[in-house]
């Protein structure tokens, strides 16, 4: 590993310890160079597939976006920083074991809205008005007495 600071190549490991959950390895270097310490992280490098668009354009995957919707969707609501970031590990799970290049983001709408239903209904109800864009009140109203009809069960 080369450092940071002279550029030299020559550097040694002096501590290694897993970080997130041992999905990533945090490594403290020194350098035999200028003796200068720093820290590297290792974590297995993550392909997710494309996304295909309603429109039929494709772009990657973005983190992002995903944390952004539902973190709008969850204003206001119970519904904490670490249980969003925990809904999109989880669907990037999903993409990976499917082993798909591409993936339509009905896919990706459908699961994250299934994990926000089972999380907070309100928050479910925000993320699919502007994920299905009603067309009307009575689509919304469908799904509302959909909702309440699961509840009563």
């Amino acid at each position: 590993m080369r450092c940071p600071f002279c550029s030299k190549a020559d550097t040694r490991v002096i501590d290694s310890r897993l970080a997130k959950e041992g999905r990533v390895v945090r490594r403290r270097r020194e350098c035999d160079g200028c003796g200068r310490r720093f820290t590297t992280y290792e974590r297995v490098e993550e392909i997710l597939p494309l996304v295909v668009k309603k429109d039929g354009r494709r772009e990657a995957f973005d983190r992002g976006k995903a944390v952004s919707g539902l973190k709008r969707a969850c204003q206001k609501r119970p519904v904490g920083l670490d249980e969003i970031e925990g809904m999109v590990e989880s669907l990037e799970h999903f993409l990976q074991e499917r082993g798909e290049k591409e993936v339509e983001s009905r896919v990706i709408g459908e699961e994250l809205m299934a994990a926000l239903r089972e999380l907070d209904e309100v928050a479910y109800v925000r993320f699919a008005s502007v994920y299905r864009s009603f067309k009307d009140i009575e689509e919304f109203m469908k799904e509302l007495k959909g909702l309440l009809g699961d509840r009563n069960e």
